[in-house]
Parts: C-alpha cells; structure tokens; sequence
C-alpha cells in the first residue's frame, strides 16, 4: 500500500522488517506475516508496565461477529454478496482485520468468528490470512460457520442472532480450550484498542460481566444501548432503543439511579463474560434470548449480575453505514489524526492512549494484519497523485488523483480525474489484448468490450466504486442533481446519503453522467 501526500520529498525507508515484540515490548510467539506495512511516523506511547503479563490474556477467548442480516445492512450494496467484516477498507484491508489485529497485538490467541449472511469471502479471508499467522503454542483463528445438527434440525437451527450463535457454538468453545472469560467483539468496528487492559480491569473488579463503553464516540450505534454509571464505574442501568423507537430502561436491582457522579455513556457492543456466567445466563436465565445487547446484556443488569464498564476514550468508529464507511476511508488519508485536533491528540498521548488514524494502519508498534498478496508494485506512469491511499498491484496512467483511497488492483485511464473517492479494487487484470478481442463471427455489445477499471477522460467526485466494476470512457459521476437517495440499482448505481455507489460487477458504459 502507497501513501501519497503532496509535497513530500522521498527519502529511504527502513526495511520493512517485523519486529518479534509485542505492542508492550516483551517477545511473543507471534511471526508477523509479510502483508503488515510499517512505518515510524506516530511516536511510540507510553505503556502500564503493569499490563505487560501476557499470561493474563491466555485463558481468554475472543468471539468475533463476523456479520449481520444482509436485509437489515445500511451498508447495502457493499453487503450484497458479502458480510459486514468482509468488506474492504483503506486499499488493502478488511474490517475485520482491524478487530482480529487488536486480539493478536493484546496476546490473545484463541479467535472464533462466527459468521452466516453472505459469509464465503469473509471465511476465505480469515482462514487464509490468519492460518500461518503464528499465534504460538495452542493459538488459533478459527471460523465457525452456521450450520445444522440433529439437536437443532429444525426451522430455527440457523443463527438467529448473537446470543443464540454464541449458545449453538458453546459446545466447541467451552471444550477446546480450557478458558475463564469470554471476549465477544463486533467485527465491522474500527477501532484500536488494548484488551489486556479491559481484562485486568475486569478481574480487578471481580465483576460478573465488562462493557466497554466509548466516551469519545460521535457514531455510536443505539442497537448497542447507553450505560448507566454510578461514580464507581458499575453499570446500574442500561437503555436501549427497540424498532418501535421507545427507549425502554434496564435498572439493576442493587443500583443506585440517584448516585453523584453518575454518568451515560454509550456502549461499544463488547463485552467480558466469565464462562460460568455466559453457559448460566444462555442456559438458564434466558434460554430462549436470541440477542447479546438487547436482551441477554440488559437481563443479566436487571437480575442484579455484577457488571462494570471500561471506560475507552480512544478512536471508535463504528461502520454501519455508507457515509460512516466513506468517513473512515477519507480520514484514513489525512494528516489529522481521525477527527480530533491536535490538542486533543496530544492530551490522548499523554495518557497512554493509541488513536487509529490514517497511519494506524502501517504502525510498527500494533500493525494491522491481512492476508499476504503476490501482488506486482504500483506502476504510475505521469499522474499526478496528493493526499490518497495506493492499493498493490495498481496501473495508474497519466492521470490525476486527489484525497482518493485506491484499492488493489485497479486499473486507471489516461485523462482520469478521481476526486474524494473510493474505489474499492478489482480480483483480476484484463489484459490489452483480452480488452481488444473480437470473436470471429460475433459483434460483441458495447458492455462486453469496457475492461475493468476506470476509464480514459472519466471524472469522479465522492463515490464508492466497489469491485470489479467497469467504467468506461468519458463517463461523469458526480451526483450533479444532488440527490441524496437514489436506486439506480438496474443501472449498476445507487446513492446514498449524497454518495454515488456503483455496485460490484456493475457496467456504466461509455460517455454516462450520473
């Protein structure tokens, strides 16, 4: 991946070479895989000493949700033929790998994802990328996918949400390993976070169950529910928001509403459950729950469970929607560091605090890990390029790019001018002379012969090009009517939130205006 910024003179990096030490310095069985991208350009923040056992992370599982209803997605289309962690971001990545990279770089090496809706690319990915990753003794990435067994052979034996894939896969994740707690983590959220710290605090508090809680999120999903904190950090009440739009209000049996210092705060959708309490709480208390946040999580609050917050007040982006996956890819090509000023940077350093930001995703201290491509370097012949992100493997001609995140692989023409962009990338090349065939006795259609890629003379403002898709010449995509919602679907195009999306596989033939 190429990072591009106007003006900067080039000067001799050092080998891209991974160092065998953790984020907090001590040496870790891991072996870096080749795909991790490095780079000295964020100071290296101050560390608890006290959080360098490493021993406290391994009877730890983590369970990560890999997806989510494909009906329900506001990031339709991108979800149409793949899951929520399965979509690209920032030129080489996957979602996921933000949240699989957070447990490897906190020591945690027991992964599940557990994944259903549109799911083939999501478990290709995770099962190629983390296989060879080394996590070390017994460590493991493993996919579970939804399945049926003669125990649930029946009309609902598929996943019918987090707390019921969570009960239907207990099976697996109570007997491979011997483990204390449980680590459930969303997998479509971009964040940086070390989970040894949300682990101590945990067990220093002896609580039944940990909820992360973001006290900087501007883009906080109201499935997850607010928290109500008492001036000691206990939850004593939870909040959460049903389709009918009614807020309905989980107080604790033992919580005190009225205590000083009392504070809301949103929550992250990640929790810290003791093993005992998870197999009670699915089991017993609420056997027929089909969901962590609101059902199972406001339950176990109701009944008088212990349950603390972790207080996060680093970067949380939670990506739900196309504007909130179009935000994440613009910030992840500047130099500020994701929205917040320097002041405030400063002060997050000064607390020891990591923030994702654009270079986040090449940091030497806690890379971000995806799966190793043979990908060709980026041929770019007289463009010019400010501000953007270049994928592997690109052929960028004589043309002018600005604030763009340009995916693996894709292919530009001569006299393009791609401004504040995605374009998501393509699996394959196509060749000159594949572009150029003509079968004898056959006139192919004016769709057949536009390769993949963006055409000569074509100009793009704000859109999101996802893969394979094939733009021809001279086609205009700006949104020039301005609308905000638009269902161009047939087309190959839709818009949302102000955004032109053309779908995967889509043709925009030759001189189109959008």
């Amino acid at each position: 991946m190429v990072r591009l910024q106007l003006c900067l003179p080039s000067s001799p990096g050092k080998p891209l070479t991974p160092k065998s030490k953790s984020v907090h310095g001590k040496r870790c069985p891991l072996k870096l895989p080749s795909s991790v991208f490095i780079s000295n350009s964020y100071p290296i923040l101050p560390v608890d000493p006290s959080a360098t056992d490493q021993t406290q992370t391994q009877r730890v599982a983590a369970i990560i949700f890999g997806d989510g209803s494909e009906s329900k997605s506001r990031l339709y289309p991108l979800t149409k033929r793949r899951s929520e962690g399965a979509i690209p971001i920032a030129a080489n990545y996957r979602l996921i790998d933000a949240v699989v990279s957070n447990c490897i770089n906190s020591n945690i090496n027991k992964i599940y994802a557990l994944t259903q809706f549109n799911s083939t690319s999501l478990n290709s990915h995770l099962t190629r990328a983390y296989s060879g990753v080394g996590l070390g003794g017994e460590g493991i990435v493993q996919v579970i996918a939804a399945y049926q067994s003669p125990a649930h052979h029946d009309k609902g034996s598929w996943f019918q949400g987090s707390a019921d894939a969570v009960r239907k896969c207990m099976w697996i994740l109570e007997d491979e390993y011997p483990v204390t707690e449980f680590l459930l983590l969303p997998g479509h959220h971009l964040y940086r976070m070390d989970y040894q710290q949300l682990i101590k605090a945990h067990r220093t508090s002896k609580a039944d169950i940990t909820i992360a809680a973001s006290s900087v999120s501007t883009t906080h999903d109201p499935e997850f529910g607010f928290l109500e904190l008492d001036c000691q950090n206990q939850v004593s009440a939870f909040r959460f928001k049903f389709k009918d739009g009614k807020w309905i209000s989980f107080a604790s049996v033992i919580g005190n509403l009225s205590d000083i210092g009392r504070r809301d705060l949103p929550s992250m959708g990640i929790y810290l459950i003791n093993k005992g309490v998870m197999k009670r709480l699915l089991d017993d208390y609420f056997p027929k729950a089909n969901d962590l946040a609101s059902e199972v999580i406001p339950g176990a609050i109701a009944i008088g469970m212990k349950v603390e917050a972790h207080v996060f007040d680093g970067y949380w982006d939670n990506i739900r929607s196309i504007e909130q996956f179009y935000k994440a890819n613009m910030e992840s090509i500047r130099e500020e560091r994701m929205g917040y000023n320097t002041d405030s940077y400063q002060k997050m350093t000064q607390m020891g605090i990591l923030v994702l930001a654009c270079g986040s995703f090449c940091d030497r201290q806690v890379p971000v890990y995806t799966l190793p491509r043979c990908l060709p370097p980026t041929l770019v012949t007289d463009a010019v390029i400010t501000d953007s992100l270049i994928g592997e493997g690109c052929i960028i001609n004589r043309c002018i790019i600005r604030g763009t995140v340009v995916g693996m692989s894709t292919r530009i023409g001569d006299g393009a001018v791609i401004e504040d962009s995605v374009i998501i990338g393509s699996d394959v090349y196509q060749e000159q002379e594949e572009e150029n065939d003509v079968h004898e006795g056959m006139r192919k259609q004016q769709w057949d012969m536009i390769p993949i890629g963006i055409g000569q003379q074509s100009r793009l403002r704000k859109a999101i090009v996802d893969k394979n898709a094939k733009i021809g010449n001279n086609v205009v995509i700006i949104n020039k009517d301005k609308v905000q919602e638009g269902d161009g679907e047939a087309n190959g195009y839709v818009i949302r939130e102000g955004i032109v999306v053309i779908l995967r596989n889509a043709v925009i033939p030759d001189g189109t205006i959008l």
